[in-house]
């Protein structure tokens, strides 16, 4: 089932504005407006939240703002600049999220996610996930997903408070109480409606669609099935300036997997050579298949380093067959790739030269674009002190950070995610517990070693500015080893609770 994700940019032309400026702008504290032309009328079109706050609205007259506001920043409105903004964030969306991205006008974007969620940690992960990328860049923004792109465009606007979810096959439920503005009606036809008594979506749902049609046009109704999924909404994706594509269309629409995997491999060689004209090596592919139905079906491979290499890009794309519904039939396909980077040609090895280092990244690709590129990757040492600090995830085959394991006290094979508490009975300050009760179970120590002491790092947080921990490696009757740690010294409950953690297990 189709998945879309709708993302609203209620103050786009003032988060535009405020990117764009230098440190010798205005303060971002000050009101700022933007201000466009409505016929002859002078308008605030945007208003930033101090603005709102001081009681300007957008559709009120600009001499009104600035009577009510006297220093009140205005700047004129630029829907070309908005736009072409827009279009590039849709651009950056398209790298990191879904191969299918659109600006949808004036203060949206919109993503068909079908199967981009599990590479993302599911569907509230990836909302979670964008939000915070847009959030940190200084944009307002509020989204959410759904089966059709009219009821994600709907709930974005008038339910998410940031996000919100409607599951697959809920459509109608989820926008039945959501106002007919929701429904992108123009606004004579929501007034007309509210003048009949209608007041919600769910209210239209059971009505008769040929009086509405003959009353209010075509629209209203087309809309409404749009919203339901009763009618098709392609989504018509971006594609960067300059990038490698190549195209297929067909005589007549293809369906089987076989057929699909031959035209596969007839197009990744065509890719292969525009990309060896141009120096370049994909990092990212995009297959796009659009089927007779309007729907387009997606398969995105990534790639660890640039490749050009025909067999390995066909073997990757082919192993994605299955995740294409072909409906009832595809008529066109195009593979992109979305992501490219330079890519020297190398001279093949021979008996004459040095024997070269083992290639992994076929390796590496084959288990990213399986179980998700998050789920691959090379833990890597951190300069801290503090355990859960000192180590990180890198990818797959970066470089060296350069820094070293310690190694003046063992560390335990398998870190937990966050130490858990535990049951001891011990004596203080610096002996070891005579047993410990984890999950459930009791385990008597056996033997033990430590204390090591753990400084905590002031120059983070101040609540560590005494704090310290004390671990213990211990083994149990049964021979197995374990790493806990008492929070305090033993003697000053300043610097700790003197509660005891689990943090690690031996191999």
């Amino acid at each position: 089932m189709a998945r879309v994700i709708s993302v609203f940019l209620p103050m786009w032309p003032v988060d535009r504005l405020r990117r764009q400026e230098d440190a010798s702008a205005p303060s971002a504290e000050a009101p700022l407006i933007v201000a466009g032309r409505v016929g002859n009328r002078r308008l605030v079109t945007a208003a930033c939240p101090a603005a709102q706050g001081a009681g300007l609205r957008v559709g009120m007259p600009v001499t009104k703002a600035q009577a009510l506001v006297p220093d009140l920043r205005v700047e004129l409105a630029n829907p070309r600049e908005d736009a072409a903004s827009l279009d590039r964030l849709a651009l950056w969306i398209l790298q990191r999220f879904s191969p299918i991205v659109a600006s949808d006008l004036p203060d949206g974007v919109v993503i068909d996610s079908t199967g981009a969620d599990p590479l993302h940690g599911g569907e509230a992960a990836m909302l979670e996930a964008l939000l915070g990328r847009l959030t940190l860049s200084g944009i307002t923004a509020r989204a959410a997903i759904a089966d059709t792109w009219g009821a994600a465009h709907a709930l974005a606007r008038f339910a998410a408070d940031p996000a919100a979810t409607a599951d697959p096959g809920t459509t109608e439920a989820a926008i039945a109480a959501l106002p007919l503005e929701a429904l992108r009606l123009p606004q004579a036809v929501a007034a007309g409606l509210r003048t009949l008594g209608f007041v919600t979506i769910g209210d239209l749902m059971s009505q008769p669609r040929a009086p509405l049609t003959r009353r209010f046009g075509r629209e209203l109704c087309r809309r409404l099935d749009q919203a339901l999924g009763e009618a098709s909404e392609p989504i018509e994706p971006l594609r960067p300036e300059g990038v490698v594509e190549v195209r297929r269309a067909f005589a007549e629409p293809i369906g089987a997997a076989e057929t699909i995997a031959r035209y596969i491999g007839k197009l990744v060689p065509q890719l292969c050579t525009a990309l060896e004209e141009k120096g370049l090596g994909a990092r990212r592919l995009d297959l796009l298949c659009y089927r007779v139905d309007n729907r387009i079906e997606t398969v995105r491979v990534g790639l660890a380093v640039p490749q050009r290499d025909p067999k390995r890009l066909t073997r990757l794309l082919c192993d994605r067959i299955e995740t294409i519904a072909p409906g009832f039939g595809i008529e066109i396909m195009t593979l992109t790739a979305s992501i490219a980077e330079p890519l020297a040609p190398r001279q093949a090895a021979t008996s004459l030269l040095e024997e070269e280092a083992p290639d992994l990244s076929g390796l590496i690709d084959t288990l990213a674009n399986r179980v998700g590129a998050r789920s691959v990757y090379r833990m890597a040492p951190v300069s801290s002190d503090v355990p859960e600090r000192s180590v990180t995830r890198i990818g797959a085959l970066a470089e060296p950070v350069g820094a070293g394991w310690p190694d003046h006290w063992p560390r335990p094979s398998r870190l937990l995610p966050r130490p858990e508490p535990i049951e001891t009975l011990a004596l203080l300050p610096d002996h070891p517990p005579n047993w410990i009760a984890w999950r459930g179970v009791r385990r008597r120590v056996r033997c033990a070693d430590g204390p090591e002491r753990v400084f905590g790092e002031w120059w983070k947080r101040d609540a560590e500015l005494i704090a310290v921990r004390d671990y213990f490696r211990i083994e149990d009757e049964a021979g197995e080893r374990f790493w806990i740690f008492r929070a305090g010294d033993g003697e000053n409950l300043d610097t700790g609770s003197h509660r005891w953690f689990l943090h690690g297990v031996f191999g």
